[in-house]
C-alpha cells in the first residue's frame, strides 16, 4: 500500500473521579473536538473503530454524530492491550483504501458496574480466570505482582526503582494542568504507601478514571490540507505471542517474556527506525512494572540493565502528560494524544525536536505498537 495514515484531530472530555455523564457523551464530546481539531465535520467521516470495552457502538457513534456512512468499522478485544491494534486498524482502514477519515476513540465511566475482568463472561471450563482465581489471581495488579516479583528476583531490582519510575511519571503531570494527579510525589511517600500486591504499592498502579479521548485519522496527502502539522503513521505492529492469556505470562520462553516482545520485534521489521531514533516514548504504564519490563524488551537497553540505565537517566522521555498513572486512565488512549501533542510540539513537557515517538499496548494481549512521526515516510 502506498498511502500513509496520519492523525490529524484529538480531542477529550475532562479527566475526573466522577463526571457525572455517561460514557455516550463523554465519548461523542471528545469526538466533536478532535474533529473540530482537524477542521471536519461528522459528515465527512466514513470509518469508526472502538474498543469492545465500549458500551457505545460503532453505528450508536456514527447515529449520534450525524455521520452519513460507515464504510469501514471495528472493534477490537481487550483494554489495555487493545487500544493501539485498535488505532493500528483505524490506520489500516485509511492506508487501505477502505476508509478517508476514521474516528476511533475511547471512553470510560468506572463507577458504571462491575469492573471489567467481572465482566468478560460466565466463563466455561476452559476459561483460565477459573484456574488463577483459587490462587487469589483476581486482578490485574495481581498478574503483574506475580511479573514483576519475577523480574525483581531475577535483576535484582529494588523497591526504589519502581519507585523512580512512578515519580518521573507524576512530575510530568505536574506540568500538564489536564492530569489528575497534581501534588509531587516523594520516595518517602511511595515507600510508605500501602501494599496492594506484593511488590507493587498504591503508586505503582494506575488511576480510577472518568473521561474520554479521540483520535481522527486520514491520508498523508489529506492531512497536509488540514494543518501543517499532522502526526504521520510511521509504523504499527500486533502481536500476542504463544499460549498467552490477558495479563498472564506463565509461558513465556523465557519465563517472564510478555507480549510486548513480541510485539517490539514486529514493529523494528516493519521500520528502519531503531531505539536510538526514538525522541520520546508513551509507555503503557497500568502498572510501574511495564515501563522496566517494556523499556528492555524494545530494545533501549541489555538484559538486566534497564534499573541502571533509568538511575543514571540515560534514556528517552517517557509519559511526558502522566501516562496512565497519574493523567488519567482510559487504558492507554490519552497517550496517542500527548503523542501527538509532542510530534506537533504543543505538550506541556515538550522535547525538544520530538520527531519520532514511540507509543504501546499494556504488556498483555492482544498488543501493539505504533510510532508516530513528524514527516511522512
Amino acid at each position: 500500500m502506498n498511502r500513509q495514515a496520519a492523525i490529524v484531530g484529538i480531542g477529550a472530555f475532562p479527566f475526573s473521579k466522577s463526571s457525572g455523564t455517561s460514557e455516550w457523551r463523554m465519548g461523542s464530546l471528545a469526538a466533536l473536538e478532535a474533529l473540530r481539531d482537524a477542521g471536519l465535520t461528522p459528515r465527512d467521516v466514513d470509518g469508526v473503530f472502538r474498543s469492545t470495552m465500549e458500551a457505545t457502538t460503532e453505528s450508536a457513534m456514527a447515529r449520534g454524530l450525524g455521520i452519513p456512512d460507515v464504510r469501514a468499522f471495528g472493534a477490537v478485544d481487550y483494554g489495555g492491550g487493545g487500544i493501539v491494534p485498535m488505532v493500528s486498524h483505524a490506520a489500516l482502514a485509511v492506508e487501505s483504501g477502505m476508509a478517508e477519515v476514521v474516528l476511533t476513540w475511547r471512553a470510560r465511566v468506572r463507577k458504571s458496574g462491575p469492573r471489567p475482568w467481572m465482566q468478560r463472561g460466565s466463563g466455561g471450563s476452559s476459561d483460565q480466570q477459573h484456574y488463577e482465581r483459587v490462587f487469589g489471581i483476581a486482578r490485574p495488579v495481581d498478574s503483574t505482582a506475580i511479573l514483576a516479583r519475577l523480574w525483581a528476583e531475577r535483576y535484582n531490582w529494588k523497591p526504589e526503582d519502581l519507585g523512580r519510575i512512578a515519580i518521573t511519571i507524576r512530575e510530568h503531570a505536574r506540568r500538564n494542568p489536564m492530569a489528575m494527579m497534581q501534588r509531587e510525589l516523594t520516595m518517602e511517600q511511595y515507600l510508605g504507601s500501602r501494599m496492594i500486591a506484593d511488590p507493587l504499592r498504591l503508586f505503582d498502579c494506575c488511576l480510577e478514571s472518568d473521561g474520554a479521548v479521540a483520535l481522527v485519522l486520514t491520508t498523508a496527502e489529506r492531512a497536509r490540507d488540514l494543518r501543517p502539522d499532522p502526526a504521520y503513521v510511521t509504523a504499527y505492529a500486533m502481536a500476542t505471542g504463544p499460549d498467552s492469556y490477558n495479563i498472564s505470562q506463565w509461558y513465556g520462553e523465557p519465563l517472564g517474556r510478555t507480549q510486548g516482545w513480541y510485539a517490539a520485534r514486529e514493529l523494528w521489521r516493519r521500520t528502519e527506525l531503531r531505539p536510538a531514533d526514538i525522541d520520546a516514548i508513551q509507555w503503557y504504564d497500568a502498572f510501574t512494572p511495564e515501563v522496566a519490563i517494556s523499556f528492555e524488551e524494545y530494545g533501549f537497553c541489555g538484559e538486566g540493565e534497564v534499573m541502571e540505565m533509568l538511575a543514571a537517566g540515560e534514556h528517552a522521555p517517557y509519559n511526558t502528560a502522566g501516562g496512565c498513572m497519574s493523567e488519567a486512565y482510559l487504558h492507554g488512549i490519552n497517550l496517542f494524544s500527548e503523542a501527538v501533542r509532542q510530534v506537533r510540539g504543543t505538550s506541556t513537557d515538550q522535547v525538544d525536536g520530538a520527531e519520532h515517538v514511540l507509543v504501546t499496548s499494556g504488556n498483555t494481549t492482544p498488543n501493539g505498537a505504533m510510532i508516530l512521526s513528524g514527516s511522512p515516510r
